[in-house]
């Protein structure tokens, strides 16, 4: 394991050269363990070309997976409870999604505070959704050791407040993008091409907008807030220009 003096290094280290005050502001006021939080950001990566350091943050991934699957079991549970399990089990993957779990990240600038290895610096690892996804994880399950369960809920359920209405949007129907490519093989048709028309925005607030065309013709177009989200609104407007769906 580090020592207190190499955590507390590299935490200096952290907030003098990459991190945002955004993503430290971010953090629960109660949560002071340097040492987690260090060992929550550092990537394998990091691990491969410094010796001092003995662990990354893939066990704490581990454990802040099953903490998430929790906690948003039990928020879903208390918000819907005239939903069936089918519709909770849906939504609960919507939310712990690598996509989504990688977007909450984003949006608390976590990436600026990663610690990485030189050549995953270079080839855009504090963006890559993956790590993005794993390191918020792993800072879920430090927070919860370096707290307590409350503490963890305060953190991440106004995340959840603030994207539900979305996610209900895209995902409590059959997937818009199933639906247009079914139809566009029974014309006989290609599967539906989906275009990046433009991404705006800041890193962690993007805003990106899609267009979908089928047989070389644009049906339509459609923004969120990552590509995949942007592109089921894409698939979405088609359908209803189309008439599958009211």
């Amino acid at each position: 394991l580090m020592s207190d003096d190499q955590a507390a290094l590299d935490w200096r280290h952290m907030l003098d050269k990459n991190a945002s005050s955004r993503f430290y502001q971010s953090l629960p006021a109660n949560f002071t363990d340097k040492f987690l939080l260090t060992r929550a950001l550092t990537h394998r990566s990091y691990l491969n070309e410094n010796r001092a350091v003995v662990e990354d943050n893939q066990r704490l991934e581990f454990l802040g997976d099953a903490i998430l699957a929790y906690i948003v079991a039990e928020w879903l549970y208390n918000h819907f409870p005239e939903q069936k399990e089918g519709f909770l089990t849906k939504m609960r993957s919507a939310l712990v999604h690598t996509e989504q779990l990688a977007f909450f990240a984003r949006k608390i600038d976590l990436g600026s505070a990663l610690l990485l290895g030189k050549g995953e610096e270079q080839a855009g690892g504090r963006d890559r959704t993956a790590i993005l996804c794993d390191a918020f994880e792993a800072l879920i399950a430090a927070i919860y050791l370096g707290t307590d369960i409350q503490t963890v809920k305060d953190f991440f359920y106004p995340m959840i407040e603030s994207q539900i209405d979305t996610i209900l949007q895209n995902h409590t129907e059959e997937d818009p993008k199933s639906i247009l490519q079914e139809w566009s093989q029974a014309q006989g048709y290609a599967s539906p091409v989906y275009f990046l028309e433009r991404e705006t925005g800041p890193d962690h607030d993007k805003v990106f907008e899609v267009s979908v065309s089928v047989d070389g013709k644009e049906l339509a177009q459609g923004t969120g807030g990552s590509k995949q989200l942007a592109e089921k609104a894409a698939a979405s407007a088609a359908i209803r220009k189309l008439g599958l769906r009211e």
